[in-house]
């Protein structure tokens, strides 16, 4: 069992860790199944958010009576001060519990901190000296907010994206929390999907050992790849070196990851998945993608207003309206049966 220490929190749990936002498309009883079976085979560590849907009350019905015995995250996008107590009481609530382990601003555009005018960084600090969380957090997509984060020393955890597809700049920002004894939450691990060799993306990551992934799970054979890997972690070999080298020369540059910032659309337009849509159904079976509800979500794109809202909300700076235009053309070969 390959353990993770998270920096100055001295959390210390295994490798895997479970993402809980995909448990809100889920029943309950699934849901807590699922949960109780990763407790039951070492999985300790649980992020969740207030943005999740009930994906907070699904970990909370699971995990009443035992709270001790795990550790959860939780993330609030409040943008002041009212808005993050409202949120922490409706978290803690939900989870049924008296205190959050580790507590994270969830995607600021900014760097919250004392005297910014937002009250927000401030509220954090209270509600840790009342013993209502034990760790302060941030998330981002940002890497120029991840950098201010690391550099104020006011923040014990990082998530930010990290998988085999990362660039010098991510691995650079992995480094320098290590060398501040930071927590590095990584998420998006298997990029939101377009990552289909769970061994390759387990084995790179294996590499950092001050790297935490948190796994998305919605199925249980989902959850049972990722539990073998607790007695037979994946090394990295030559055969998965080679499927890492072919999925970053097809990969890597402007790519969608399917994050949902740019969301919602004036139009309706689903984004977050239309925009990546020649990727994914090149990389996964192209069955559910094909669908007359599928089509009709894609044909939306039709009506795009270009008015840039989605470009100026991206987090990683992608010409949202071109992608969608790309991948709407990519996909009416595809139907047509000129490509795949």
């Amino acid at each position: 069992m390959v353990q993770v220490r998270l920096g100055k929190t001295e959390i210390t749990v295994e490798k895997n860790s479970f993402g809980a936002l995909p448990i809100q498309r889920i029943s309950r009883e699934d849901a807590v199944k699922l949960l109780r079976k990763a407790f039951d085979h070492g999985v300790t560590f649980y992020d969740t958010a207030r943005f999740y849907t009930d994906s907070e009350e699904k970990l909370g019905a699971a995990f009443e009576g035992m709270r001790e015995k795990v550790y959860i995250a939780t993330k609030t996008a409040a943008t002041t001060a009212e808005a993050f107590w409202k949120d922490l009481h409706t978290s803690l609530n939900n989870l049924r519990t008296n205190y959050i382990d580790i507590y994270q601003f969830h995607n600021p555009s900014f760097c919250p901190k004392p005297g910014d005018g937002t009250g927000l960084y401030e509220a954090m600090l209270l509600a840790r000296e009342k013993g209502m969380i034990r760790h302060i957090g941030i998330t981002n997509h940002r890497l120029n907010v991840a950098h201010e984060a690391v550099d104020s020393g006011l923040y014990e955890t990082l998530q930010f994206p990290f998988c085999y597809l990362a660039t010098e700049k991510d691995l650079e920002l992995v480094e320098k929390c290590k060398a501040a004894d930071m927590g590095f939450i990584a998420m998006k691990a298997l990029s939101g999907g377009l990552i289909t060799n769970s061994a390759a993306a387990y084995a790179f990551l294996a590499q950092y050992d001050n790297v935490l992934p948190i796994w998305g799970v919605q199925r249980e054979s989902e959850l049972d790849e990722f539990l073998s890997y607790i007695e037979n972690p994946p090394v990295m070999n030559e055969e998965l070196a080679a499927v890492i080298a072919h999925d970053r020369e097809e990969l890597l540059g402007e790519f969608c990851r399917g994050c949902g910032y740019c969301m919602p659309c004036p139009v309706g337009i689903e984004i977050n998945n239309c925009a990546r849509m020649s990727l994914m159904i090149r990389r996964a079976p192209s069955a559910a993608q094909l669908t007359p509800e599928m089509q009709a979500k894609m044909k939306k794109i039709e009506a795009c207003l270009h008015c840039g809202k989605c470009r100026s909300k991206c987090p990683y700076g992608l010409d949202t309206p071109t992608l969608l235009e790309k991948n709407y053309k990519d996909y009416c070969e595809i139907l047509a049966g000129k490509a795949l």
